[in-house]
């Protein structure tokens, strides 16, 4: 499976404020979704189910969205079909999910009923202390994650001081008025990553932008003030015409930037651009400098330079305890493995999958 010619999203991220999911949030059971929901220890089949349903909706002709872990990004947490309505998805920790409508929208795939819990005996003290390390590794990349977080906060505090609010969110409405088209009430919502913090670095998956929209316009916005308020207008727009948008959060700070709303029906993306995340398409550019006070920013520019090199060398600690915790995850995968009847889970996969797409 390529994975590099369908959109891809985290549906999770390691931000400042902790573990942030959209998990729970990823399917609608009022719009008809069915979430395939798939518990199991490590190593225990939970991606490669994915991975084998993926492959069968593709050698159908369906369009699928891949969901990577942002533990592991050569994983996936999920895939969705989104023509069939249907997504598959890791309910394990951190990103729990419990049915809301059990039976009806959500069916449990549970990989423990394919293993011989047996074979694990005499291992357990050694399982146990892979577990507790693995847990540690995270926790001091979560408080490398926090720190960083925390001064990102204070620079995009001091941009948003600097920014002239009115102006920037009337700004974001005359720009939503002219590109989006009304067309009805009652639109929706749903959010989603194109970056993370990962054991291989920051991850942006920028190619998905290009994949599901032909349009792109630019804020060139290093600190996420100007274009979240921009995006804000757009979104509240957006909704009111009718529209299903995607919200692309920032990982490192959710709660506070937005860095994309993606509008599939119009084929078209607001982008916020930064040093990391470059866009491709030069469509048309707003920098964000217009609607900010030079004086403010220059100010505090000393101070700003200095917090955005703390930031990197947090995020680069952050990344070495992420890549450790894998290390130990895949030791604990190996346990697994050794204990799996992936003969029998297989069959019982391709049940699910023939019934999906016969």
């Amino acid at each position: 499976m390529k994975n590099d010619i369908f959109p891809k999203y985290f549906l999770a991220a390691n931000a400042c404020g902790g573990f942030y999911s959209e998990f729970n949030n990823s399917y609608s059971a009022a719009e008809g979704w069915k979430a395939y929901i798939i518990k199991g220890g490590p190593g225990s089949g939970k991606s490669s189910r994915m991975k084998k349903a993926a492959a069968k909706a593709i050698e159908k002709g369906l369009p699928i969205e891949l969901f990577p872990c942002s533990s592991d990004p050569s994983s996936l947490d999920g895939v969705a079909f989104p023509t069939k309505k249907v997504i598959f998805l890791d309910g394990t920790a951190p990103h729990i999910i419990e049915p809301k409508y059990p039976a009806v929208c959500e069916q449990i795939v549970n990989t423990g009923d394919f293993w011989n819990d047996g074979l694990l005996r005499g291992r357990e003290k050694d399982l146990m202390e892979l577990t507790d390390i693995n847990k540690a590794y995270h926790k001091k990349a979560s408080q490398y994650i926090t720190a960083a977080g925390q001064i990102a906060k204070y620079n995009y505090g001091v941009s948003l001081t600097a920014t002239d609010i009115d102006k920037t969110y009337n700004f974001g409405f005359k720009l939503a008025k002219t590109h989006i088209p009304k067309k009805s009430v009652g639109g929706s919502e749903s959010v989603r990553f194109l970056n993370g913090y990962t054991p291989e670095g920051f991850v942006f998956f920028g190619d998905t932008i290009n994949l599901v929209t032909k349009h792109q316009i630019v804020i060139s916005d290093k600190y996420g003030a100007v274009s979240s308020i921009i995006f804000s207008a757009i979104r509240d727009y957006a909704k009111q015409c009718g529209y299903k948008i995607i919200t692309i959060k920032n990982s490192l700070l959710p709660e506070d930037i937005t860095d994309h709303i993606i509008i599939p029906e119009l084929s078209l993306a607001f982008c916020r651009e930064s040093n990391e995340m470059p866009i491709i398409n030069k469509e048309r550019r707003i920098h964000a400098r217009r609607f900010t006070s030079a004086d403010i920013i220059s100010k505090n520019r000393q101070k700003l330079s200095f917090n955005r090199r703390i930031v990197k060398e947090l995020l680069i600690k952050a990344t070495e305890n992420l890549k450790a915790a894998k290390a130990i995850h895949d030791q604990m995968e190996r346990y697994y493995i050794d204990i799996m009847d992936f003969e029998a889970l297989d069959k019982y996969t391709e049940k699910i999958i023939t019934k999906l797409f016969p």
